[in-house]
């Protein structure tokens, strides 16, 4: 049997793509070990179905920065002038001298010098010295991964690229040949940075450039997204497309019922977001609409009902005089989602206008075709532009209450129009299962483990 390692930069149990790579590859005979790196108190294990996981303890990224130096080989120290600024700054603010907004605007012309002088000199390579805490995966994963002695490494999202390559450079070294497959999950240029820095995004995108070369395939979760790649990275061969659907074979009818939930007839209309809550998903857009939308009731599926955001839309809903409309709920087991969201009448996606929300088919959209809902999205490129091609739902200009209004009434008038494109032969409902995207994956991996004769 031959194995697989896959490796991800997360704790394993909230991403659903990750979980069901692994547990599909395994499905199909692969020896599978899945390596999550996260700051968890000691090493976790557990299995998924046949595929075992194992979450490796992340230490302190100062730790991780102490090793840099020894370990980049380029030999520089750093620069004594911008190095004594910026620890200036965070003299002051831990003194108390300096409130952390203003620290924050006052290191920026650092951080971009900082930026210009590493990649002046490093190019690609100044990542090891913009974020060397990218250290840490390698120092506590590569390890690991050359003892599996894999034959495969699937690499998800851009941390653990590198990681993987390097590995691979270690196996072919020692006389072994292992492949290399990147998942890229989202298109990173088009990132929100994960820190208040001007060094995250140009450091990632070097890492992402240094490695991305070392890839014998790519996957990657839209056709958007696989054409910005190709163009980005100028790679040899389009990426496979492996879209975030749900499971159908695991769906449970004897499911919790949404509007039962919220003690709801079935007459009352309901609409239902159901994800992460931020600003830029849009849910506020929504709430500006209530009031245009009489008797409608809105469901707000989330992973923590009493989070500060969450509790933010739902004063503001009270303040727009919609607030006994609104209703929260919290997650429910990922195999009773599609059966739970389905007495809903419309799944909502008001995603502002974004880079990554322009090209992905995200998870809820397809938990919502599942569900037989008609989508009311906003004008982001990928789901628009795939809504007005299957007849779904209908499409509203982001950010704008009064179009989601309009988007919303038209699908309550006549919801059986918009619920017939997923029935009979065009139906896109059997393409978008994970079943179908795991005969995909499993294909990939027998075309780079089949010796060429």
């Amino acid at each position: 049997m031959r194995r697989v390692v896959m490796l991800v930069d997360n704790a394993v149990e909230g991403d659903s793509r990750v979980q069901k790579t692994a547990r599909s590859a395994a499905d199909a005979g692969w020896h599978v070990t899945l390596i999550g790196c996260a700051h968890v108190d000691a090493e976790r294990r557990w299995r998924l179905g046949d595929a075992e996981v194992r979450v490796l303890p992340l230490a302190a990224v100062a730790a991780s920065g102490r090793d840099a130096g020894s370990r980049d080989g380029s030999g520089l120290r750093g620069v004594s002038g911008l190095r004594s600024v910026s620890g200036l700054r965070a003299r002051l603010v831990a003194r108390g001298g300096l409130p952390l907004r203003a620290a924050r605007l006052a290191r920026r012309p650092v951080e971009h010098a900082e930026v210009r002088f590493w990649r002046a000199r490093l190019r690609d390579g100044a990542w090891r010295r913009l974020e060397p805490g990218l250290w840490d995966y390698e120092r506590v994963a590569g390890p690991v991964v050359d003892d599996l002695r894999p034959d495969l490494i699937h690499a998800h999202d851009f941390r653990m690229l590198g990681v993987a390559a390097r590995a691979v450079d270690r196996a072919r070294a020692a006389g072994r040949d292992v492949k290399l497959v990147w998942d890229a999950h989202e298109w990173l240029p088009g990132a929100r940075p994960r820190r208040d820095n001007a060094r995250w995004l140009p450091a990632h995108l070097g890492y992402v450039r240094e490695y991305v070369g070392h890839a014998d395939a790519v996957v990657t979760v839209s056709d958007t997204l696989a054409d910005l790649l190709v163009r980005d990275h100028a790679l040899p061969e389009r990426p496979t497309v492996i879209l975030n659907a749900p499971i159908a074979a695991t769906t449970e009818t004897s499911a919790p019922d949404l509007r039962k939930r919220c003690g709801l007839p079935p007459d009352t209309p309901l609409l239902v977001y159901s994800g992460a809550m931020a600003v830029q998903r849009g849910v506020d857009t929504v709430v500006e609409a209530l009031p245009l939308l009489p008797g409608v009731h809105l469901a707000l599926v989330v992973a923590d009902p009493a989070a500060a955001y969450v509790r933010q839309v739902v004063a503001r809903a009270a303040r727009h005089g919609v607030g006994d409309r609104v209703h929260v709920l919290p997650y429910v087991p990922h195999r009773q989602l599609v059966a739970f969201l389905a007495t809903a009448d419309i799944g909502l996606i008001p995603l502002h206008h974004w880079p990554n929300h322009e090209i992905a088919l995200i998870t809820k959209f397809f938990e919502y075709a599942h569900a037989r809902l008609p989508i009311v999205v906003s004008d982001v490129r990928t789901m628009a532009e795939t809504v007005r091609a299957t007849g779904q739902g209908e499409v509203f200009r982001a950010r704008d209450a009064a179009d989601l209004a309009r988007a919303v009434r038209a699908v309550l008038a006549d919801p059986a129009r918009y619920r017939a494109a997923y029935e009979g032969e065009d139906s896109p409902l059997p393409g978008w299962t994970w079943e179908a995207q795991a005969e995909r994956l499993d294909a990939l991996y027998r075309r780079l483990l089949t010796p060429i004769r």
